[in-house]
This record gives C-alpha cells, structure tokens and sequence, in this order.
C-alpha cells in the first residue's frame, strides 16, 4: 500500500545546502548487504577522497585525528555518562539487535540500548562524545561535524579478544502519516552493514561509505516526498550522508556478538 511521506524542514542542515543535495550511489567494499534487495541503481557516483596517502603500520592514514572508542562491557553501567567526553562509548559485550528488524517501526517505540545517536555539532565545535552509555534505556549521544561525510573518512579495527564481532549500521527516520493521518517518525536502515572481527594483526580500514552514509532503495511511487527531496525520479538505491536534511534522526544501531573493542579514527579528507 502506498504510503504518503511528509517532509520536516530541517533545522540546521537549512544553513549548509551542499549536505542537502541528492543523494549518491555507493558500492562499498567493507560492507555486507542483506540479500533480496532488487531495487535498480541510478544515481551519480562519487569518491570520499582518502584521508592521506602515508599509512602507518597498523593499516590508518598517518596524522592528526579524532579517536573514539565502542567499548563492550559485560555488566550495563548505571552511572551518569551525560557530558562525559571521553573519547569512548560503553556497549554491551553481547546484546543490540538486528537491524532489519528496525526497518519500518516507530523512532519513539524503538529500544535505545546499543544504539549511538548522532548529531551534527554547533557552529565553532567538533566531535564530542555527549553521553558515553549506550547500555542504557537512553543509548549514547555522539556529535560529528555536520560536514562530516564530505570533509572527513572513518576508519575502524576490532580489537580484544579472538573471535569477537560487530554489526554497525547507519539508521534515521523519515517522517509519515500514521492511520489516523498524524505525522510520525518511521525508522529506515542503511542496506549496508559494517561486519567488523577480531583477527590476529587487526588493521584499520576504511569505513567511511558505511558509517558516514545511510544507503538505501528509493522507490518514487511510494516514497513520493523523499524520492522528490532527494532528486530521484526512477527506483534507486542510493547514499544519503549523514544530516541530510531529508532524513532525521540519525543514529548507528550495534548488535554486538562478544567484540570487546571497535576503534575508529577520524580524518579530515585529503584535497
């Protein structure tokens, strides 16, 4: 059945038009994707310029940038982790869940825990981390440059124990019309998922179409009002980047299978 989508103006994404462009194909080589996604593809390809040509010996570009750490944790931590930038996010050791099953639930009925929410920073500030618990019922709260997926790559490894893995995927919400006819918040998940394992000499690579990006299937007879703000006129699956005002609520949803410590590092992109 074909559903009626209603657009919020976004706030601050108004002042920076060059995030709100259309949206672009992707095709990324750290990723998996569910199968049975059929849609066509057509849209304008772009690269997201590599953040420096040196590389150090663990596999990351070389010079300065931003550390974060997702650190899984057995037991929930129950302190207040509001305000506490640390240059880490507590998750659970073993929990999150599965990303496809977010794909069409309400934003406001969805469980917070391991769930890292993104927002795009005031003017003058950068990356910070804003609440460090993802073990809560309020997950954790991450601010970015809002020209993150255009001026900056992420890089990620896995680290901890042998064997440990994560699933990482970039989620947000578009707003529609419940059956009474009042807007709502409906959840979509990037088709791509970050698969990341604890291997022996772990190196960092570059996940930044996974991470910075939400890639999804774009049907113009459904999804009328997206497909118009995104510039799609034929079915498509295509890269929104993160804070594209066509999309809201941003956040990375991570289902944790025993991975003790995800690194990621974040580079200003070379040119």
């Amino acid at each position: 059945m074909l559903r009626t989508l209603t657009l919020v103006a976004a706030l601050t994404i108004a002042a920076t038009p060059a995030l709100v462009a259309g949206a672009v194909l992707v095709a990324p080589a750290t990723t998996s994707a569910p199968s049975g996604n059929t849609a066509a593809t057509s849209a304008t390809t772009t690269t997201t310029a590599a953040a420096s040509v040196a590389t150090t010996g663990n596999g990351a570009p070389s010079g300065a940038h931003y550390n974060l750490n997702l650190i899984g944790v057995p037991k929930d931590k129950t302190a207040d982790m509001t305000n506490n930038d640390g240059h880490r996010i507590f998750v659970q050791l073993t929990g999150g869940e599965d990303a496809t099953s977010l794909k069409g639930k309400l934003f406001s009925e969805i469980t917070r825990v391991n769930k890292i929410f993104l927002q795009p920073a005031p003017a003058g500030e950068s990356f910070q981390v804003l609440d460090a618990n993802a073990t809560d019922a309020n997950g954790a709260l991450f601010q970015l440059p809002i020209d993150v997926s255009t001026k900056w790559t992420v890089w990620a490894r896995a680290l901890g124990k042998p064997g440990g893995k994560s699933l990482t995927t970039t989620c947000a919400t578009v707003t529609v019309l419940d059956a009474t006819g009042l807007p709502v918040q409906e959840v979509i998940c990037s088709v791509a998922t970050l698969t990341m394992q604890r291997t022996k000499n772990a190196k960092f690579m570059n996940v930044s179409s996974s991470l910075l990006f939400v890639t999804i299937a774009v049907d113009p007879a459904v999804d009328t009002a997206l497909a118009g703000c995104l510039g799609i006129a034929t079915t498509s699956t295509v890269s929104v980047p993160l804070f594209n005002g066509c999309l809201q609520n941003y956040f990375w949803n991570y289902q944790n299978l025993g991975l003790k410590l995800l690194q990621l590092r974040f580079y200003p992109a070379a040119g």
